[in-house]
């Protein structure tokens, strides 16, 4: 049982140090500072951090942050929130932003079990996105998974009621995995008929790993969870 609690020794991900352009390197350098957000143990006013309020949206693991910031584009009335460990990816997006001249996304690079605990307040998120998380394939690594029993309910907990929890992946061991543990967790109601997988939404734009996948001819598993409160 220990192994599904995660306990912080196990994270969800392993930093690579990866291939940073210049152009991203300076981005952190220059436009953290406009749209980055520190980790810090305090909840996050997030009225108070976009200088307005308005729905919000969190994306866990953006990645390149294709999907974020076409969201972001076509939302402008919406808050969206990103998370991203790998420090290519969060210059990448920076940069995307600053090219559009976007004012509603902000962005952390941490650890998002530690992001969810520690400075989203309950109750807070209209919506959350988890597209194409590591599905840790191999038996031994199913301890890494994100989606685990005190995340999942920790994801209920900062959603609006009738806020939307929205999951894809193109491993399908993992996608019944994700469908089981929220199945099971207080709170959440599966949107799908009869409790299944969802279509793929129209909005979502394709990442870099499910392009992938369906170079690879990999089908794609989308699940949509809905927050009730009794």
């Amino acid at each position: 049982m220990a192994a599904a609690e995660h306990p912080r020794s196990i994270r969800s991900f392993v930093t690579r140090a990866g291939r940073i352009t210049a152009a991203q390197q300076r981005a952190l350098e220059v436009l953290w500072p406009k749209y980055g957000v520190e980790f810090s143990a305090r909840p996050l006013e997030l009225a108070g951090l976009f200088g307005r309020a308005g729905p919000c949206t969190l994306e866990i693991g953006f990645g390149n942050g294709e999907n974020l910031l076409a969201l972001a584009l076509s939302h402008p009335e919406r808050n969206f929130l990103g998370v991203e460990v790998h420090r290519p990816g969060v210059g990448r997006l920076l940069l995307g932003l600053e090219a559009k001249a976007l004012t509603n996304v902000r962005v952390l690079c941490h650890d998002a079990v530690e992001v969810l605990a520690q400075q989203i307040e309950p109750r807070s998120l209209d919506e959350i996105l988890i597209l194409f998380p590591d599905p840790w394939p191999k038996k031994r690594h199913h301890k890494r998974r994100l989606i685990q029993r005190p995340f999942a309910q920790a994801l209920a907990g900062a959603l609006v009621p009738d806020g939307t929890l929205r999951l894809a992946t193109d491993w399908q061991p993992y996608a019944q995995h994700m469908l089981e543990t929220l199945a099971a967790v207080a709170g959440l109601v599966n949107v799908a008929p009869g409790g299944g997988f969802v279509a793929r939404p129209a909005g979502r734009s394709p990442t870099r790993f499910e392009r992938r996948g369906q170079r690879l001819g990999h089908e794609v598993w989308d699940l949509a969870f809905r927050r009730v409160v009794s």
